[in-house]
């Protein structure tokens, strides 16, 4: 096979930023780095690119391993190749993040990496250039959920409007006045009130929703009213 002479070869690895909803926090899924250097410090889930793989399907092995899923929702974020990143081997990678809901998986974890929830405001400092990979992920999780019901991958497939609102504020670290969400968010015409209630947390309860995804694709400038605007975010 005829090969690009006078040319350098060197690693490519993909780095999984995984976003999980409990019905009240947004969380991160942290490992516990298993070799030298930073051995034992937090780390985001990784892995090589293997010769007969794409980036998706390591990105998707990766996120497999470690959770045990399929099928879930997972974007590709960006490159990051500063030639100095991985002190070991030159190495680029390219990040992805994924949105699970916990409930619903949180079970199917691997106890190989110990693998631990965290709150995303009270998470650890990373290793190497992890911490950027989170911020930049937030930042595009933020800009990604005013045009699209990509945080709905967050949430059951029936869920409250208590845990709708615990999700928009936690994703843009900002209160949202309750009466006003929920006026709001009746407005919009793209939830589908159902029968039952959650009564967990009151006698009373609260209503199950859904969302009309038919709906949300023909008409998802209507969801924006009730995004917080760009300058009431922090990425802190």
């Amino acid at each position: 096979m005829t090969k690009y002479t006078k040319q350098s070869r060197f690693l490519i690895a993909v780095d999984c930023i995984i976003f999980g909803f409990d019905g009240e926090h947004i969380k991160i899924l942290l490992i516990k780095r298993a070799l030298e250097p930073e051995k034992d410090k937090w780390s985001l889930m990784g892995g090589f690119v293997k010769p007969e793989e794409s980036l998706d399907g390591a990105a998707n092995r990766v996120l497999s391993q470690l959770t045990g899923l399929e099928g879930v929702y997972l974007e590709q974020i960006q490159a990051y190749g500063d030639p100095l990143r991985d002190p070991i081997e030159r190495t680029l990678s390219i990040t992805y993040f994924a949105l699970i809901d916990i409930n619903k998986y949180k079970t199917q974890l691997s106890d190989q990496f110990h693998a631990e929830w965290f709150l995303l405001k009270d998470a650890p400092k990373l290793i190497f250039d992890h911490d950027k990979m989170v911020e930049n992920a937030k930042e595009r999780i933020r800009y990604k959920a005013a045009l699209h019901p990509i945080l709905f991958e967050l949430l059951p497939k029936k869920f409250t409007l208590p845990q709708l609102q615990n999700l928009y504020e936690d994703v843009y670290n900002t209160n949202i006045d309750n009466r006003n969400f929920i006026r709001k968010i009746s407005a919009t015409g793209l939830l589908i009130k159902l029968p039952e209630k959650d009564k967990t947390g009151s006698k009373k309860g609260a209503f199950y929703f859904k969302l009309d995804k038919k709906k949300y694709q023909a008409n998802f400038q209507a969801f924006l009213s009730f995004i917080p605007k760009p300058d009431k975010l922090i990425t802190s």
